[in-house]
């Protein structure tokens, strides 16, 4: 009986350790904002999987759905604004789930950001990727709480700003001992 119980725990484990393969954030204009890779790619496949993306994605109606079956696996994309969000899944995967953590990432970005766009992921990106962080961990969604996610960006926020303060006063410190 355990050792049924284990192969179906294993199962299961191994099942959704592969549940979100990539996350790509791309722009109208076929640039690449944000990258997050929870299956082994090298980076020569990476280049690829974006190019062969990239065209599949920018060049279908607004009016198709927004399922992509690629290389036996499905992507699913919403755009707004200008930008596509974009996660790799596997076939059977819930594919309206996906819709809901991709709305999810959207809306803590609006959030943080108030009224995200491009600029604000292109010159803060570490904070987009703190907080896909924050929401997905190996591919699975660890976070559905807005609220936290956004209290845990805060905080570190906090922490960043006391630490460049500490930084300043070593740094006057030093300055004022060497004069």
């Amino acid at each position: 009986m355990f050792g049924i119980m284990m192969d179906w725990l294993l199962s299961e484990r191994a099942i959704s350790l592969s549940w979100i393969h990539f996350v790509l954030l791309i722009s109208r204009q076929g640039k690449v904002r944000l990258t997050k890779w929870y299956s082994p790619y090298s980076q020569k496949e990476r280049t690829k999987v974006i190019r062969e993306l990239s065209g599949v994605i920018l060049t279908r109606g607004p009016k198709l759905c927004n399922f992509v079956e690629w290389r036996g696996f499905k992507v699913v994309y919403k755009r707004y604004a200008s930008l596509y969000f974009c996660m790799c899944i596997d076939q059977d995967d819930n594919e309206l789930e996906i819709l809901e953590i991709i709305q999810h990432y959207v809306v803590i970005l609006d959030r943080y950001f108030g009224s995200v766009c491009e600029l604000d992921l292109i010159f803060n990106f570490h904070k987009a990727y703190f907080i896909l962080d924050e929401l997905l961990i190996a591919g699975e969604l660890q976070e559905s709480s807005k609220r936290t996610v956004t209290r845990l960006t805060t905080a570190q926020d906090s922490l960043v700003e006391t630490a460049k303060e500490q930084a300043n006063s070593i740094s006057n410190i030093i300055a004022q001992a060497t004069k």
